[in-house]
């Protein structure tokens, strides 16, 4: 197949015929920058996205897999033209001329030293599945549910006689996993149409393939069952014609292939760390270098993509500005263990109090503006159905007037609006300027909204905050600004804002004596991020406490704080970011997908506000790639993933409701979960439930017993459900049961 070879300064690749005649060097300079993405498909080790590149003939959609190249091998192997981009062009273009469906190859490009950068761009194939989310719904017993018209037996038949294919014809893949292999939905229901395979820059074309190395990509799959491993080798071979030696070496290598994974599990994690320490820290090429000459506290920049700070300097380089502050640090655990008697008492107190019925507090929404666009960002909103919205403003920022606008927007619509002041590292270390920023602020917004967040994330040093001491000084000048004349009548002020559950941090910071010479703080709640996501589900327990026992503590925690006058408690921001490379504000290891999302969401509020402690519940953000409930498409539309249309039946469902907490376990079947919520008196029930798990059988009733008849059954995204068994199954996506007396 001919190629065509291109180059510019630094760079060199080579193309498919296809694109002869287009500006090569213009294509790959484009799609070299992430934020081109229009969607992201994997983010981990590379970064593959979706992005459209103009061409004569129009737009095309493009899948780009962006390597970073880091190690001396590759970087050797990328100065002499073997680099993994440029293996997966040829490799690809070997497939598609054997016949085995890949995705059109059409570049590479990457660069001849220095930055290791590199990307191999195909056309997109759209309308496919990934086989590993059609063997994890299997495995969860949610199938039917997730991909009625795919059967997974059928699929992995397919794989199988694609694999065969594929040997047959010389390729050795070494890397035959369920995120590799894409599969198209037939015609007729049940059946595959075709089977596309990625990642070919491991792929090896040998004269013939011997057995061992087939097994050794077959059992690479993570078939559970041994009826579906039994039915991968039949369709290979056929029926009853397995070769003993076959199956086993598929036998064999399993085992070791699982064995090989548990091993790597256990040592990543440590290795991580140690590499961390040893190994200056790698960015995406959009992240800008710190200010020349900045000391190790002024090396955090904006990261425009994930929309926060980024710390360029080290573990090591943190830890010697940690040990400088060893002081203030010490004085910091002082009042921790000053505090920790009152607060275990609270906490044992709290643990065990039964929830007495209160009113259901509804959810909010954290949002920025969205400037390309801010009619639309209004409209999502008003679908949303939220009454209650926190706008983040940026004191460090010239002009706020988009704020106003969307505040102002907001406000004469009755909603309730609060304001959060992060912080950076300019303004602590300029106290005049932070000062000027905060009056004009107040000055602006305390008309629209009397509720303030001081702080962001001051445990984090990116965002500027380097010891507790720092923040408490910025937080009392903006409290004796906030709250000055007449307009800061009734103003209200919440912090310290410590993001994930760093209970240890919250409790020092909150009964630190502040620094003299200020206007006196007191804070009228506490706000905590309170980012659950490092373990997954929200279910999940981090330090020995789930949700529930986290917002407890916390509530421990602000009932008996020496800078907090009341026991209010707030979570301004909480969400799960998406595996949406660079735009996630978060690690690839607590990422999820949009449905997993969709879930979460529901349990955390849930969870958390069902708790009867948390007064007020913001999600992180309205509008936002990697993270928001709607995803800004180029086009300058905005497309509602499924967490949007889960808060609004959220909202919509249990607008004006008494929730009584959670039902007992010993009612349920276990991993269950229920809520219950009545409105109008009692005369109607709800019960919303779920499974941490798989699908449960569960039959809900009303505490009326008989006398209460199930009347509606609602799915997670507003979708009415028949009253069928089917429709009472509890799946990891929560359900609402409505009941009212016959």
């Amino acid at each position: 197949m001919t190629v065509l070879p291109f180059a510019w300064p630094g760079f060199r690749g080579e193309a498919a015929a296809r694109l002869a005649g287009e500006d090569l060097p213009a294509a790959a300079r484009l799609l070299l920058d992430p934020a081109v993405a229009t969607a992201t498909l994997h983010w981990g080790r590379n970064y593959i996205y979706r992005a459209n590149l103009p061409t004569a003939g129009g737009d095309l959609a493009v899948a780009v897999k962006q390597f970073r190249e880091r190690s001396l091998r590759a970087r050797w192997l990328r100065a002499r033209g073997r680099s993994k981009a440029a293996k997966s062009f040829r490799m690809a273009t070997a497939f598609a001329a054997a016949g085995l469906s890949t995705p059109e190859p059409l570049f590479f490009a990457e660069a001849e030293a220095g930055e290791p950068t590199a990307i191999f761009v195909t056309a997109c194939l759209d309308g496919r599945v990934e086989l590993r989310y059609l063997l994890r719904a299997r495995n969860a017993g949610t199938e039917r549910e997730s991909f009625p018209g795919m059967e997974a037996r059928a699929a992995i038949a397919a794989v199988a006689a694609y694999a065969r294919r594929m040997h047959d014809a010389g390729f050795f893949h070494r890397d035959f996993s369920i995120g590799n292999l894409l599969l198209q939905e037939g015609a007729v229901p049940g059946e595959i149409a075709d089977v596309a395979v990625l990642d070919l820059n491991r792929c090896r074309r040998q004269r013939a393939v011997s057995t061992t190395d087939r097994m050794r990509d077959l059992c690479r799959l993570p078939l559970e069952r041994a009826a579906d491993r039994e039915l991968l080798l039949d369709a290979y071979f056929a029926p009853g014609a397995v070769p003993d030696a076959a199956r086993q070496s598929y036998d064999l290598g399993r085992r070791g292939f699982l064995a090989k994974n548990r091993l790597k599990a256990r040592l990543r994690g440590g290795l991580a760390k140690v590499r961390s320490w040893l190994v200056p820290r790698g960015v995406h090429a959009h992240i800008p270098p710190p200010p020349k000459e900045a000391e190790i506290r002024d090396r955090a920049v904006w990261d425009r993509l994930s929309d926060q700070p980024h710390q360029h300097a080290g573990r090591w380089a943190r830890a010697r500005i940690r040990i400088a502050d060893l002081p203030k640090h010490l004085r910091a655990a002082a009042a921790l263990a000053g505090a920790l008697p009152r607060i275990r008492g609270r906490y044992r107190q709290l643990a065990a109090t039964p929830v007495t019925p209160f009113a259901w507090p509804e959810p909010g929404i954290a949002l920025r503006p969205w400037p390309e666009n801010p009619a639309a960002l209004l409209a999502a909103f008003d679908r949303l159905g939220a009454r209650r919205a926190t706008i983040r403003l940026h004191p460090w920022q010239e002009s706020h007037d988009e704020e106003y606008e969307l505040a102002r927007a907001l406000a004469d619509r009755g909603v309730d609006l609060a304001f959060t002041l992060p912080q950076n590292r300019e303004l602590v270390r300029d106290p005049a300027r932070w000062e000027r920023a905060v009056g004009e602020l107040a000055r602006r917004f305390r008309p629209l909204g009397k509720r303030f967040q001081v702080g962001q994330a001051i445990n984090r040093s990116k965002w500027g905050i380097w010891n507790y001491d720092e923040y408490l000084a910025l937080a009392a000048r903006a409290a004796g600004i906030l709250r000055a004349g007449p307009e800061g009548q009734g103003v209200e002020l919440f912090g310290p804002a410590v993001i994930d559950f760093e209970a240890h941090v919250t409790a020092a910071v909150v009964n630190l004596r502040q620094p003299a010479g200020l206007p006196e703080l007191t804070f009228d709640g506490l706000a905590s991020l309170l980012y659950v996501d490092r373990r997954g589900a929200p279910e999940n327990p981090q330090l020995g406490f789930d949700t529930t026992g986290k917002v407890q503590v916390l509530a421990a925690i602000g009932g008996t704080a020496r800078l907090i006058s009341s026991p209010r408690q707030w979570i301004p921001e909480v969400n799960w970011p998406l595996r949406e490379g660079p735009h996630s504000p978060a690690g690839k290891s607590v990422a999820v997908d949009e449905q997993a999302q969709a879930d979460f969401l529901v349990r955390f509020f849930l969870l958390a506000a069902g708790s009867g402690l948390v007064e007020r519940i913001d999600w992180w953000q309205l509008v936002a790639k990697g993270y928001g409930l709607c995803d800004p498409e180029a086009s300058g539309t905005l497309r509602e993933r499924p967490s949007f249309r889960a808060m609004a039946t959220l909202i919509r469902e249990l607008a004006g409701t008494t929730c009584h907490g959670a039902l007992p376990a010993a009612g349920l079947p276990p991993g269950a979960r229920a809520m219950r919520f009545t409105r109008g008196s009692g005369a109607e029930e709800i019960l919303v439930a779920w499974s941490t798990g798989g699908a449960l059988d569960w039959t809900p009733a009303s505490s009326a017993g008989a006398a209460g008849a199930l009347q509606r059954i609602v799915d997670r995204d507003g979708g009415e459900l028949p009253l069928a068994p089917d429709s009472s199954r509890l799946l990891p996506a929560p359900r609402y049961f409505f009941f009212r007396p016959r």
